[in-house]
């Protein structure tokens, strides 16, 4: 079968200039899908309709596969259509008339404001590793950024003298974020003592690496935050998202606006920010259900 991902693959990076993330899921999706098309003997997409992806949603469905994974799966499909649609390789899109699958949007986890100094103070700053962990986490918990914005940090990002934090989006333009003086001693002391013994590459010009001098990956950050719940006996399930999740909740609880906490995260639609709205509700009506004489 002649699939074209490759076009495709190159038309994400290239024209819709998708992340990494972005794009990994994409192709992996289409390449369950292609396979799937293979096994039913279908050898030209041409000859993919609109009843061959509702039975690949139902087989999805019978090896175990979510309303999620399905719905994203979906999405995927459609773009992987429309594009090829767009070149011409197909007609028409056979991404029509399919059933819609009902996806309940869960709220985000967050920490209380105990369990984010019980994480903050794990790392040992007498150690390099240690001294630069604290600086991520306290960086992370004061602006609330996404940990692929941190690892992308460059030394120039961070203004030492004003204590600011420049994120450059070619998407969304720049967000200046402030840093409270905690997380700006911890990057000073970072800065200090540990960043040009562990970056002996004078080239290098990210903020963090790895301890080998090298870039950090999003994995090897979610296992350093998994390392220090462990450590701090917190029993959630923590992300990295899960602190840009408290770091929002926190700010709206204690009496920020919306559209403040909008910017700082950087949504494009305050829709998006309005989940923390919901989250704040639930936990205040739980506490009255809980506490009130009469709630009960």
């Amino acid at each position: 079968m002649v699939d074209f991902i490759a076009d495709f693959e190159n038309y994400l990076i290239n024209e819709k200039k998708s992340s990494k993330n972005t794009i990994e899921s994409y192709m992996r999706d289409i390449n369950k899908f292609i396979s799937y098309c293979k096994i039913k003997h279908i050898s030209n997409l041409k000859n993919v309709t609109s009843y061959t992806i509702s039975k690949y949603e139902e087989y999805e469905i019978f090896n175990g596969h979510s309303n999620a994974s399905i719905s994203r799966a979906t999405a995927s499909l459609k773009c992987y259509f429309k594009f090829l649609v767009r070149e011409k390789y197909i007609d028409q899109t056979p991404m029509v008339n399919l059933k819609k699958y009902h996806v309940e949007k869960k709220l985000p986890e967050v920490l209380t404001d105990k369990e984010v100094l019980l994480l903050l103070n794990q790392p040992d700053t007498n150690e390099y590793k240690g001294c630069r962990d604290k600086a991520m986490l306290e960086l992370l918990y004061a602006t609330g950024i996404k940990v692929s914005e941190l690892i992308e940090l460059k030394l120039s990002d961070f203004n030492q003298q004003i204590g600011i934090l420049h994120i450059n989006n070619s998407k969304k333009g720049e967000r200046i974020l402030p840093i409270y003086p905690q997380a700006v001693s911890a990057l000073k002391t970072y800065l200090k003592n540990v960043r040009d013994i562990v970056v002996t590459d004078p080239n290098e010009d990210r903020l963090f690496t790895n301890m080998n001098g090298q870039a950090m990956t999003r994995q090897g950050f979610w296992k350093i935050i998994k390392q220090y719940a462990a450590s701090a006996k917190i029993k959630k399930d923590i992300t990295p998202h899960t602190i840009r999740h408290s770091f929002a909740a926190h700010l709206l609880e204690n009496g920020a606006q919306l559209s403040d906490i909008k910017e700082l995260l950087g949504h494009d639609d305050i829709s998006s920010t309005q989940v923390y709205a919901q989250l704040i509700k639930n936990k205040y009506a739980l506490a009255y259900r809980k506490f009130h004489p009469l709630a009960k």
